[in-house]
């Protein structure tokens, strides 16, 4: 384990690591959305600070950014689990992972919004087949454009609840249906809000997210008798052909 993360250091066993790095990784693949369609690459370590994007005159350089959050063990719940055999109470890690894991779904949807070249606008989901129309239509977009797919889906918790109606005469959901256009999947997010969605054409030739240190419990110190943690990452969400990114707005 690297020094600077200064494991070592802590008060605690391998048994009380393991819980707390056990709900930091749990929680965060519980709530990280961008990570389940978008490619990985790494990790390639925390001296990572910039990478390339493109080729020839095009190519440039983007900066690996960090995402952080603390948290603390306090004294007296450290005794009181190992006095009385119950196990280290890991909330407080978990809420940090949480908070780490939508700043990094911030970053990653805030950039796919910003990069995006194509448009579709909606029409009233309310209507159970329109959203599939829409989803459909964003799909032709790309693939006009020569953006294959696969495809992924990625909705505003208001648009992703109707696509849980059943399609008239389908005897399916929209979701399903969606689904079967969307083979990179469907997913839903808070970082979306109202009327927004995404369709991605998937691919690491498209855009992939590189990983230099991945999700990691840190010790910061005594403060008192209590005890400091950080849970950090750094990572880099590289776009390499914006026209792969269609938007769902109404």
């Amino acid at each position: 384990m690297s020094d600077y993360l200064m494991r070592e250091d802590a008060p605690l066993t391998d048994g009380e690591w393991m819980r707390i790095d056990g709900a930091v990784v749990g929680t965060a693949r519980q709530f990280l959305i961008g990570r389940r369609f978008i490619e990985l690459k790494g990790p390639f370590g925390s001296g990572l600070e910039i990478v390339p994007v493109g080729t020839g005159e095009r190519r440039t350089h983007i900066p690996v950014e960090l995402f952080e959050a603390t948290f603390m063990l306090h004294w007296r719940e450290m005794e009181a689990s190992r006095k009385s055999g119950l196990p280290l109470e890991t909330g407080p890690a978990a809420q940090a992972a949480m908070a780490c894991a939508r700043l990094e779904d911030e970053m990653i949807f805030g950039k796919l919004i910003e990069a995006a070249e194509n448009t579709v606008e909606l029409g009233d989901w309310t209507e159970t087949d329109v959203a599939l129309g829409d989803v459909v239509s964003a799909t032709e977009t790309l693939f006009a454009e020569g953006f294959i797919g696969p495809y992924a889906v990625v909705l505003s918790p208001s648009l992703y609840t109707q696509t849980q109606r059943v399609s008239r005469g389908m005897g399916r959901t929209v979701a399903k249906l969606i689904g079967e256009v969307a083979e990179g999947g469907l997913y839903r997010t808070q970082i979306l809000q109202g009327d927004q969605g995404l369709v991605v054409a998937l691919g690491a030739y498209n855009l992939d997210l590189i990983v230099g240190q991945d999700l990691m419990t840190a010790y910061q110190g005594n403060e008192g008798l209590d005890h400091s943690f950080r849970v950090l990452e750094t990572l880099a969400l590289r776009i390499k052909r914006s026209g792969a990114i269609c938007v769902l707005e109404g």
